[in-house]
């Protein structure tokens, strides 16, 4: 643990989502660890929230109303937190996701499908757009793109939510061959089941989705899923150097990352398609 606080002591990290699920919790724990965190999202409530939980902890963050739709705000976060904290920012983590209608296809709006692949997928290219330029310069970053249940069978009436997490994971393998030689590394990283307004959501909505998911979430909600510390594992290993060699990948939770540290994986190893042999 103490090498792990010296590498990211005073590190940069950006949290697109950082009021509330996943994002709250990997802000939290990066605080933890001695970074210096800027938490954006949309609502203040939540972004206050989560501050107080940091400051709870010892630590502090820098607050950031931000709506990942909007390019032009994502930029100004960005820049502000660069102001702030006196430098670019390290590390870059999406978490900032919604699970969208879960109703059949045609029962859903397309305002509201068009908003979930505008939030899931497109948040995650305004977030990378916004934070790249200052990372291709030094020639130094990490990005990090939450994504979830990318290799599980289609669930039913998640077709908007899944069809953004597959084609963010697409466009981080995308992104990383371009920035491959700016030494700027991006990865997907599938945290596995915890316990977030998404899994409510999927509770709430039991008498329109398969059994076998709602009884995954209520699994959930009972034990809380995945230990946050294995979580956080895996993202420190992902925004560390000892990642260099990782990029364009879907790294689960239930990865042995240590193994990870001095693999020469193949070319699609650990992709989309989540190649093992």
């Amino acid at each position: 643990m103490a090498a792990a606080i010296s590498e990211f002591k005073n590190k940069n990290i950006l949290v697109t989502g950082g009021g509330r699920g996943l994002g709250k919790r990997l802000a939290l724990g990066f605080a933890k660890l001695g970074a210096r965190i800027a938490l954006v999202g949309r609502s203040k409530a939540e972004i206050d929230l989560a501050h107080i939980e940091i400051e709870q902890a010892g630590a502090n963050a820098l607050r950031i109303r931000a709506d990942v739709t909007d390019p032009e705000q994502l930029v100004l976060a960005v820049n502000r937190a660069r102001v702030a904290f006196g430098g670019p920012i390290d590390v870059l983590i999406c978490a900032a996701a919604t699970a969208g209608s879960l109703n059949p296809f045609l029962q859903v709006s397309t305002k509201a499908w068009t908003e979930t692949i505008e939030i899931n997928l497109l948040g995650v290219v305004h977030s990378c757009r916004a934070v790249l330029p200052s990372m291709i310069e030094k020639r130094a970053g990490k990005i990090i793109v939450l994504v979830c249940d990318i290799n599980e069978p289609p669930k039913l009436n998640f077709s908007a939510y899944s069809t953004s997490k597959a084609a963010v994971a697409r466009f981080v393998e995308s992104l990383a061959a371009e920035v491959l030689d700016h030494n700027v590394q991006i990865n997907c990283f599938d945290p596995g089941p915890a316990y977030t307004n998404l899994t409510d959501e999927v509770i709430r909505a039991e008498n329109r989705l398969e059994s076998r998911v709602v009884t995954a979430a209520k699994e959930t909600r009972r034990t809380g899923g995945v230990s946050p510390d294995l979580q956080l594992a895996h993202a420190a290993f992902l925004a560390s150097e000892q990642s260099n060699h990782i990029t364009g990948k879907l790294i689960h939770v239930t990865d042995d990352w240590k193994k990870l540290k001095n693999a020469t994986l193949r070319p699609d190893a650990l992709t989309l398609r989540r190649t093992q042999k």
